[in-house]
């Protein structure tokens, strides 16, 4: 097994870092997050005002946030963004330990951090092809699901034992603490070499409406946008994990972060065997494939009774979700122009934080009115629907390689 090749990028190591530390506390507060609401009420459309309060903000603020990494530096959005995220974090322990926290907190403070995450994804999305050369780009990529998944299976499973043994309280605390290591690497990272057109100073909207027009554009780019919103609305009840994990399945806290980390442990075993793959072949087969089994394991988990069977269900639905992550990711960035990259990133946010929020409302009432396992089986036969109606449109992913002429190139310092 050799070291991935963009980790001998320094700056691109330091990144991966922080965001591995970051994601952790932030993985660890969104788990715990779900399970104070079931703790704060019985109904299960309460969970899904968590998907509300996310996704509002990130439709407002998006594509000022792609239009600003684009005409500003990456760098310094991430440093305000990360450092507010911290603050917002703290908040929520200091409610929490001292009995104020009430159940329209928690929506605020989510709807905060959700503007945070509007400005912080194009930026952090769009600076990873300043750090790295262009051909090792898919590596740079899998080694940032790594990190995100690695930190999404630690989180929840150390989220459910830190409020076990020391309270709700300090998983916020240990989330507010995370943040650090993702603003000590931006300050050793140091400046970065980033494309900016003559014309490009402060948020325009003619800016944003040329990203939005370039994105709209390109079939290989909007048809996985496309596709990415149709699957996670319909197969996202991760907000609905508690129920399931107490009711159906029976068992507590520390069980249910095993749950929530499951999905994670796949995506992880999917990324580092693709971290040692020089060239990803059949990208196109292999994201459809990977919607398909997405959808199919969403449906094997609404039907589990079984812990055992219901944690490898998630694993594989994890793994699958790793893989088109991944995929995605480079078709993206690949075929865009650096100058082009935060606006881009910007237009996907809508659709990749828009799916899964309104998905979660959507769980919610489902789930409300006809119990959450059905929810999640009817969720993962939309999601294979909806996969069939985008082969339908944009037959050219069926034969994408990925070796097709690129239209955008990475740069690296």
């Amino acid at each position: 097994m050799h070291i991935p090749p963009a980790l001998k990028h320094r700056r691109f190591f330091l990144l991966w870092l922080g965001l591995l530390i970051s994601i952790t506390g932030t993985q660890m507060q969104i788990w715990a997050l779900f399970w104070h609401i079931r703790e704060l009420t019985p109904h299960p459309i309460a969970l899904g005002g968590i998907g509300l309060a996310r996704i509002g903000p990130v439709i407002v603020f998006s594509l000022i946030g792609g239009a600003l990494a684009d005409s500003a530096d990456r760098r310094r959005i991430l440093f305000w963004t990360q450092s507010s995220a911290a603050l917002l974090a703290l908040t929520l322990g200091l409610l929490t330990e001292f009995g104020h926290i009430r159940l329209w907190h928690i929506y605020l403070i989510t709807a905060l951090g959700a503007i945070a995450v509007a400005f912080d994804g194009p930026a952090r999305q769009a600076l990873v092809p300043n750090l790295v050369p262009s051909a090792e780009l898919p590596n740079a990529f899998s080694l940032t699901s790594i990190a995100f998944q690695t930190g999404s299976v630690l989180g929840p499973a150390l989220s459910g034992v830190a409020i076990a043994a020391w309270g709700q309280e300090a998983v916020y605390y240990l989330n507010a603490a995370s943040f650090l290591g993702m603003i000590l690497a931006l300050i050793l990272i140091g400046p970065t070499n980033q494309t900016f057109l003559p014309q490009q100073k402060g948020v325009k909207w003619a800016a944003i409406r040329d990203g939005i027009r370039f994105t709209y554009h390109q079939p290989m780019i909007f048809s996985t946008m496309i596709l990415d919103f149709i699957a996670t609305f319909f197969a996202s009840a991760n907000t609905l994990m508690p129920i399931l994990a107490r009711d159906v399945l029976r068992v507590g806290v520390v069980e249910y972060g095993w749950l929530s980390a499951a999905q994670s442990v796949g995506a992880v075993i999917v990324a580092l065997v693709v971290s040692q793959l020089r060239q990803l072949q059949k990208q196109g087969p292999l994201f459809l494939g990977s919607v398909f089994v997405f959808g199919a394991a969403t449906i094997l988990f609404g039907l589990s009774r079984s812990f055992v069977v219901a944690w490898f269900s998630l694993v594989l639905v994890g793994a699958a979700d790793g893989l088109s992550t991944i995929i995605r990711n480079t078709i993206r960035q690949l075929n865009t122009p650096d100058h082009l990259r935060g606006r881009m990133t910007s237009v996907n946010q809508i659709f990749f934080q828009g799916g899964p929020q309104l998905g979660e409302i959507e769980a919610g009432v489902v789930a409300q009115l006809f119990g959450a396992p059905f929810a999640v089986v009817s969720g993962g036969i939309g999601c294979l629907l909806g996969l069939g109606w985008v082969i339908r449109q944009w037959p050219q992913l069926l034969t994408y390689n990925g070796h097709e002429p690129l239209t955008g190139r990475a740069t690296a310092d």
